[in-house]
């Protein structure tokens, strides 16, 4: 059976949010996401190596985000909308397999699906302005 990558990502996106309360599942939550999830305790495991890779570059995609994020200070992000944020920036940045605009779009309809309408187009907008080419880049594309 293969399992969607929307579904995994939801999953990476719950483990780096309980993660942000200093939350480790431990071997008794790794059952707990199986069961709730419906998964395989393969597929929460892969997630939990991905939610790793994304917690060791914390410093830098929080910095990343902080410098989009004009007039709104990083603390004041919600931890829902800091944690998409954080797996959309991962995949933008560090993960070659998933083309920008695919982490852009999942990150929103993880923003829809998790948070509020406006969270989504938040999280656009900062995704956006990192994606975004330079106006050099912009140039050179014509």
């Amino acid at each position: 059976m293969a399992f969607s990558q929307q579904k995994f990502r939801e999953i990476v996106f719950q483990l780096l949010y309980s993660r942000d309360f200093a939350v480790d599942p431990g071997e008794g939550g790794l059952f707990l996401l199986m069961e709730q999830l419906a998964v395989t305790k393969k597929i929460v495991r892969l997630a939990m190596e991905k939610q790793e890779q994304i917690w060791e570059k914390k410093e830098t995609l929080d910095t990343l985000i902080a410098s989009v994020a004009q007039d709104y200070s990083f603390e004041r992000i919600p931890r829902i909308e800091r944690n998409i944020l954080r797996l959309g920036v991962f995949e933008l940045f560090h993960s070659g397999d998933v083309p920008p605009k695919v982490a852009i779009s999942e990150a929103i309809r993880l923003s829809r699906k998790f948070a509020t309408h406006e969270a989504a187009n938040f999280v656009n907008a900062l995704l956006d302005a990192l994606y975004a080419p330079s106006p050099a880049e912009q140039c050179s594309a014509k």
